[in-house]
């Protein structure tokens, strides 16, 4: 390898030398007489002027005015970039990058745990979700007339037609809310708010869908994670978190067009469950240009949006009947009652 030209600060003094190097196997020869290991020497300069210094030696300097034959740089250590990746790329590609990076991985969440969800056996879910739910703080309201009423109603609302568990709690908020295990809770609150039993089957026909689409294993995947598989996660928490639960836009999407798949096949109309989301509407108007916002930043379609998309699907041409008798119906809104409370 032919010497080149450089220029060498010893370290004893302040005094600039020319001098020429060379490279003798592991080794670069000054014509000083001085030999240095190549692994001795660290890269510092910028990328106009390649500048070494000695690894152990303070103040021990080698540089080149000149870059260094391909030859050299081959055998030399190579040059460090300070700043890594951004350094090279630079910040605006790196910011890029980062972006899509960051966006990759949301989506991967987001799909992942849907994936996940349809691989966890039903057996393991539904022996989780009895654990979970318990007797839901003694709150539960038994009346067998109406438990038979509303498991009927539900089974009916199925596209599988296996059994649904619906539990009535007495709370008056106005409610329901899927649970692991095929199972449903339904808040008193939202039978008292109800007008007919055909507005109840379109709340239970979208918490239906929830529960055939694993939504519900989804949703708890992606808010507790690990800790639910390994059960770390309180139960408690869990059940209180289904209850305020926020699907994604598209889950309560493909929950609304479920219900009223399933309400078609059991021929009830869809026009009530369009009327109760009506006046759910009526009560969010007050917030005005604000609940519109909020719709397209919450996970839940505003109640305007749900009673659109029930009502265009009431066909003309098909013979409807109610969801529940009258004696069911008012078999169902006793549950709670002196006599049907536990």
């Amino acid at each position: 390898m032919e010497p080149i030209s450089a220029w060498h600060y010893d370290g004893r003094t302040a005094t600039r030398h020319a001098v020429t190097a060379a490279i003798e196997g592991d080794n670069l020869l000054l014509d000083t007489g001085e030999r240095v290991p190549l692994a001795d020497l660290v890269p510092m300069g910028d990328r106009k002027t390649t500048v070494f210094r000695h690894r152990t030696q303070e103040g021990w300097r080698l540089g080149f005015d000149q870059p260094p034959p391909p030859e050299w740089i081959a055998a030399l250590p190579s040059q460090e970039h300070h700043g890594g990746i951004i350094d090279r790329i630079g910040i605006v590609p790196a910011l890029l990058g980062g972006a899509l990076l960051a966006a990759a991985i949301l989506y991967g969440l987001a799909t992942g745990t849907t994936l996940l969800a349809y691989l966890i056996p039903e057996r393991w879910e539904v022996a989780f979700g009895n654990s979970l739910t318990g007797d839901l703080g003694g709150r539960i309201c038994t009346a067998p007339a109406g438990q038979k009423a509303l498991d009927t109603l539900a089974t009916r609302l199925t596209t599988d037609g296996k059994p649904i568990r619906i539990r009535v709690v007495d709370l008056g908020i106005v409610n329901a809310a899927a649970m692991p295990g095929r199972q449903i809770v339904v808040l008193r609150g939202l039978i008292d708010k109800a007008k007919s039993p055909d507005e109840i089957a379109g709340v239970l026909g979208h918490e239906i869908g929830h529960v055939e689409h694993r939504h519900v294993m989804a949703a708890l995947l992606r808010d507790f994670g690990l800790s639910l598989l390994l059960g770390g996660a309180d139960g408690g928490t869990i059940a209180q978190g289904l209850l305020s639960s926020r699907y994604t836009r598209g889950a309560e999407r493909e929950a609304d067009e479920a219900a009223i798949a399933g309400m078609a096949r059991a021929h009830i109309s869809p026009l009530a469950t369009a009327a109760f989301f009506e006046r759910m509407s009526r009560e969010e108007k007050p917030f005005g240009k604000a609940a519109v916002m909020l719709s397209y930043i919450s996970s839940h379609p505003l109640s305007e949006d749900r009673r659109r998309r029930f009502s265009a699907s009431f066909a003309k041409t098909q013979r409807y009947s109610p969801a529940l008798s009258a004696g069911e119906w008012q078999a169902v809104r006793a549950m709670c009652g002196a006599a049907g409370k536990r």
